[in-house]
């Protein structure tokens, strides 16, 4: 995205009052995921209502933390920092043997707590490993084997990859998750172009009148108890004001198991991969064009920082948000001290309770709607990195589109009972984490992409590396230097 498309770039500071609300957008775009994983896993750890609630808490405090992190010391790009979806197998992993299997076997209830002890252990373990990959610079080496026949499939799939929660999402009650995809569109296509506050606010805008409508309707007694739609302030009023339990290490000190950190190590190879195609997309809709190696280097660094220090505070590991680098794009507003501002709303949605609950009375269509558009967003922006290479290229059409194809496809197989059944199968571990790699589309088309792109002859020219820097070209010292947004 050229910078003057750009309404505030990665240095602007938007007027106090206004950076408030561009933040608060940030925050009620990555709430819905951010919350979903905790309300997932919950459950499944046999939590009660109010150690469920530590845990979102303990979430959100740890993604404003990482965010803080991130915007201000690691990339530097206007990337929200959240709970990655990568790990959930191998959370999944932790949770089977030492929550699920007692209770069946024992006829006891597990232990939540002993649970989140062994996932903080992981967590922490696997954290050192990816700082030890991004600040020794080993990250930002690989950049000379990827091009864009690899980075365009791999951010195509950021966006592809969470389908899941889309329609399905939206499909708890069409009407309301149809009127916000079409507010959403109206708001940032047709009445941005007449007024600055629509292509300032868009997705905030589109959020506040759905919800308004879901309270007219709950108001009017459409939408009656346990109804989607329905907007809910009990958990307002039930909320505490100020966290009373423990910020640090609430569940306990970690605990360490070589299985569960072998599971988690994988999870947390997908989830760079993912970050890596985020800090391209991010940077380019902030009008920045392509992160230099020191900025992804910084950026996985620090994000390892954020990991280690979520497993301190009792939260999960934390990933770039995909969600708000599509907001970026979407608002045109790159500036990264609106995402610091999102960082510390954060922290207090971590620390007081009634902020959040707030926060969680948006319904379920509405997050849906917003899903629709945001994630197809995303996948454009893959779209555009790939046509940076030769697409006459039958090469490169045919490296982009296997990966692409095998990064949706096997998923599919690893999820089903028949890939269940040889991961199994697999001795020593290796299976958890072949399938924690198999499981997350971005890392499989990223494999294959890498393999195929630099085994099979190609000029650079035809793999779209001629525009040096340009994506993923190895920069000159004196380039590395200049800042985002700062092109010689």
């Amino acid at each position: 995205m050229p910078a003057a498309t750009v309404i505030y770039g990665l240095d602007d500071k938007p007027p106090l009052a206004r950076a408030v609300v561009l933040a608060v957008q940030h925050v009620l775009t990555m709430f819905g995921s951010t919350v979903a994983v905790p309300l997932l896993l919950a459950p499944a750890m046999g939590m009660d209502a109010t150690q469920t609630a530590l845990l979102i808490s303990s979430v959100m405090l740890c993604s404003g933390v990482a965010t803080l992190l991130q915007v201000t010391f690691g990339s530097r790009l206007p990337i929200i920092q959240g709970v990655s979806f990568s790990f959930l197998a191998a959370f999944s992993g932790v949770i089977i043997p030492t929550v699920l299997r007692p209770t069946i076997e024992d006829g006891l209830g597990g232990d939540p707590g002993d649970c989140m002890r062994y996932i903080a252990g992981a967590v922490i373990v696997g954290a050192v490993g990816e700082m030890v990959l991004g600040f020794s610079g080993l990250i930002g080496q690989i950049r000379q084997f990827l091009s864009p026949v690899v980075v365009g499939p791999v951010i195509m799939l950021i966006g592809l990859a969470l389908y899941g929660a889309g329609a399905p999402v939206a499909a708890s009650d069409w009407p309301i998750s149809l009127l916000t995809m079409a507010l959403i569109i109206m708001f940032s296509l047709v009445l941005s172009r007449r007024l600055l506050v629509f292509r300032l606010f868009p997705m905030l805008l589109a959020i506040l009148t759905a919800v308004g409508v879901c309270h007219l309707g709950t108001v009017l007694g459409w939408y009656g108890a346990g109804h989607p739609a329905r907007v809910s302030f009990d958990a307002m009023e039930k909320a505490e004001w100020f966290r009373t339990t423990s910020v640090f290490f609430p569940w306990g000190a970690p605990k360490f198991s070589t299985a569960f950190i072998v599971a988690v190590l994988a999870g947390y190879l997908a989830s760079m991969i993912e970050s890596f195609g985020d800090y391209h997309a991010c940077s380019h809709m902030a009008g920045g064009g392509d992160p230099t190696a020191k900025q992804i280097t910084r950026g996985i660094g620090f994000e390892g920082v954020g990991c280690a220090l979520t497993g301190v505070f009792g939260g999960f590991s934390s990933t770039s948000y995909s969600e708000n680098v599509g907001l970026v794009g979407l608002t045109k507003v790159g500036s990264r001290y609106v995402v610091q501002i999102a960082g510390g709303l954060l922290v207090l949605l971590g620390l007081f309770g009634k902020f959040g609950a707030i926060a969680a009375a948006i319904p379920q269509p509405v997050v849906g709607g917003l899903y629709c558009v945001m994630f197809g967003l995303i996948s454009a922006v893959g779209v555009r990195q790939f046509a940076k290479a030769d697409l006459d290229s039958d090469r490169n059409l045919l490296i982009g589109g296997f990966a692409l194809f095998m990064g949706l496809s096997v998923p599919a197989y690893f999820n089903s009972e028949a890939g269940g059944a040889a991961l199994a199968a697999i001795p020593y571990g290796l299976g958890d984490v072949l399938g924690a790699l198999g499981k997350t589309g971005m890392a499989v088309a990223a494999v294959l992409g890498i393999v195929l792109d630099n085994l099979i002859p190609g000029t650079p020219a035809e793999r779209g590396l001629h525009d040096g820097p340009g994506v993923l070209v190895p920069e000159a010292a004196d380039i590395d230097e200049v800042e985002v947004g700062v092109k010689p």
